[in-house]
């Protein structure tokens, strides 16, 4: 505890609260900092429970230099080291885990609501709905909830005993669970309309995007999220693995394979290194782990006979382009080259599985996932859905912050009829 309250004894208690912002569930860092400088550690997480449920994930997995620890005054004003929040708010999250802290629930209402998915944006929505008084149920396909949390992110990122305990805990104010039941499978989203007084969509979108180039049907190329989530890989052992992305789940990916025996990991990635979007830490560990980075290369063409044989590589150049904010890699032209491989990897983004979506009657954005308000309201009246569903930034935080904030609407709707 020593060392957790020298660490919060860092923050600058900035009036601002600019790391409050970083946040995108917007918790209360100043507060809950200043409640560990004082060693009340139960109010600490109180405070904290107002806006996350999920405090021992995130302060674990969150890309917290691009968030809370990125906007800390500390580090841009003082000494460059950001007040370490991410360890503080795990190590409330943790303590409430141990000596088992709850969260006050308001009587039961006589409503019930639907939460399809059980990520962190349906568990965020159904806890704090529960809390609420309302009668939750969750329909999860997999025997096991967590989503991407579980199947998503390795257990060296993230221990699974501790995500249990986590869900076990937000299970224990009351929420109704349903396993392997799929949506459009198993029931149909008129069904639960039938049946509850709101429905929230919060299934996720894990089919790894393509990247529309010669090859992409090769034996040896496989998806990112696929191979996290069925743990179905080929044999690496002594071969050489292309992995073309920049994101979490390609460095997730890529220590993964590495430590199954290639003798060659690649991550390629068209911009660079400082515009990735994984987490720097998560770069240098994959580094350590001999894991070898071409920024600033795009792949053009996968090539072999029936199996992956080789890539074709093209250098780029970042250039600023007047309606991005971004620099936008452009391919410099001659620089090409051939990587010879044995596998290669998309884990360039994600997107929904086509047939379930389109088959909600649901209004759809251009990129055919639900689209919703600023409440996460759907085109139908008692449906609401977040998360990666919906476009949302993929990240847990993100993902939650959806599902706790379409909660707050479904009461708002609910308690308006």
């Amino acid at each position: 505890m020593a060392d957790i309250i020298k660490k919060a004894e860092e923050c600058l208690e900035c009036v601002k609260e600019p790391c409050q912002v970083g946040c995108p569930l917007n918790n209360d860092t100043r507060g809950f900092i200043k409640l560990v400088k004082e060693e009340k550690y139960e109010e600490a997480y109180q405070l904290l429970s107002k806006t996350t449920v999920l405090s021992s994930i995130c302060g674990r997995i969150c890309p917290k230099s691009k968030q809370c620890e990125g906007s800390c005054i500390k580090r841009r004003i003082k000494d460059g080291k950001a007040v370490e929040i991410g360890k503080i708010e795990a190590f409330i999250g943790d303590m409430a885990l141990k000596n088992n802290w709850t969260t006050s629930s308001l009587t039961l209402k006589n409503k019930r609501v639907a939460v399809v998915g059980g990520g962190p944006s349906g568990l965020s929505c159904a806890a704090f709905l529960r809390r609420n008084g309302y009668n939750v149920t969750i329909y999860e396909r997999h025997n096991y909830l967590g989503g991407l949390l579980y199947h998503g992110i390795p257990k060296f990122r993230l221990d699974k005993t501790l995500l249990r305990k986590v869900i076990d805990k937000i299970l224990e104010l009351g929420i109704d669970v349903k396993l392997n039941q799929s949506i459009g499978k198993d029931f149909s989203l008129e069904d639960l309309e039938d049946q509850y007084n709101a429905v929230f969509l919060g299934f996720g979108a894990n089919l790894s995007s393509k990247m529309n180039i010669p090859g992409e049907g090769l034996n040896g190329v496989y998806g990112g999220n696929e191979l996290l989530e069925t743990g179905n890989h080929p044999d690496y052992t002594g071969k050489t693995v292309v992995i073309s992305g920049g994101g979490n789940v390609a460095m997730d990916v890529a220590r993964t394979i590495k430590r199954k025996g290639a003798s060659k990991v690649y991550v390629i990635y068209r911009r660079s290194e400082k515009e990735a979007p994984a987490e720097a830490n998560e770069i240098r560990e994959a580094k350590d782990e001999g894991v070898e980075f071409l920024f600033q290369n795009n792949i053009l063409g996968i090539y072999g006979e029936k199996n992956v044989e080789k890539v074709e590589v093209i250098q780029t150049e970042l250039v600023k382009k007047d309606d991005d904010d971004r620099l936008s890699p452009v391919n410099i032209e001659g620089s090409n080259y051939y990587l010879p491989c044995d596998y290669v990897v998309m884990a360039i983004g994600s997107h929904p599985e086509s047939n379930i979506v389109n088959s909600l009657g649901l209004e759809l954005d251009k990129r055919g996932r639900v689209l919703i308000d600023k409440d996460g309201h759907t085109s139908k009246e008692k449906v609401f859905a977040g998360g990666d569903l919906t476009g949302t930034k993929g990240t847990v935080a993100f993902a939650s912050r959806a599902g706790r904030n379409s909660a707050y609407a479904i009461m708002k709707c609910l308690e308006s009829e």
